[in-house]
C-alpha cells in the first residue's frame, strides 16, 4: 500500500501513540531506575509493567486497533496509579503521572470514535 493511498492518522491517535510512548517510558523509569524492586528481581518487575504494554504493536499496522488494547491494558495501570498514589507518598509523583497518561489515552480513544447518525 503506498503512502499516497493511506488513510491519515487523526490527531488524536497521534496524540494516543505520544500517551503510549510516554506510558511505556514512564514504566521503564519508575520500576527499573528510580524505584527499583528490593524483593524481586528488576527483570521480572520490568517484565510485568513494560511487556504489557509491547504486546499491542502486534497490531500497530491498525493505529485504531493497537490503540484500542492500549486503551484496555491502560485500565490495569490506571488502577496501580491509584494504588500507588494512595500507599506511597515517595511515588505519588509518578503514580499521578501514570493516572494522567492513562485517562489521557482513554480520553484520546473517546474522541476518536466516529458517531454514526441516529435516525430522528
Amino acid at each position: 500500500m503506498s503512502s499516497a493511498t493511506r488513510t491519515p492518522t487523526l490527531p488524536v491517535y497521534r496524540i494516543g501513540l505520544l500517551a503510549w510512548a510516554l506510558l511505556l517510558l514512564l514504566q521503564l523509569l519508575w520500576h527499573g531506575w528510580l524505584f527499583s524492586p528490593q524483593e524481586l528481581p528488576r527483570w521480572l518487575v520490568l517484565a510485568f509493567t513494560v511487556a504489557p504494554l509491547l504486546l499491542p504493536l502486534f497490531a500497530i499496522r491498525n493505529i485504531r486497533r493497537a490503540l484500542l488494547w492500549v486503551g484496555i491494558l491502560s485500565l490495569f495501570y490506571f488502577c496501580h496509579g491509584v494504588a500507588e498514589a494512595w500507599s506511597a507518598p515517595g511515588e505519588r509523583v509518578l503514580a499521578w503521572a501514570e493516572i494522567v497518561l492513562t485517562v489521557g489515552l482513554i480520553a484520546m480513544l473517546g474522541a476518536g470514535v466516529r458517531r454514526r447518525a441516529t435516525p430522528h
